[in-house]
């Protein structure tokens, strides 16, 4: 029992952090237009949000890889 609320204390905790930061954290990814584009899901403490990348396999232009935490516009302090 004490693990389960632990678990459900440190999961609170990360999601107020989530909600005063304004970060999300990478959920999901796949390549679009051909392999040109990159969209990328990311879970915030409002939901899921997407952003698009320009893609490339040399990351000269564009990324290779979404980023593990992306900040987002909307936070609970605006």
């Amino acid at each position: 029992m004490k693990f389960l609320v632990r678990i459900v204390a440190l999961l609170i905790v990360v999601w107020l952090g989530l909600l005063v930061t304004g970060y999300g954290v990478l959920a999901g990814s796949a390549e679009n237009v051909a392999g040109m584009g990159l969209q990328c899901q990311y879970l915030t403490a409002h939901g899921m949000t997407t952003a698009q990348y320009l893609h490339s396999d040399s990351g000269i232009v564009g990324v290779t890889d979404c980023p593990l935490l992306k900040k987002i516009t909307k936070v609970v302090d605006n």
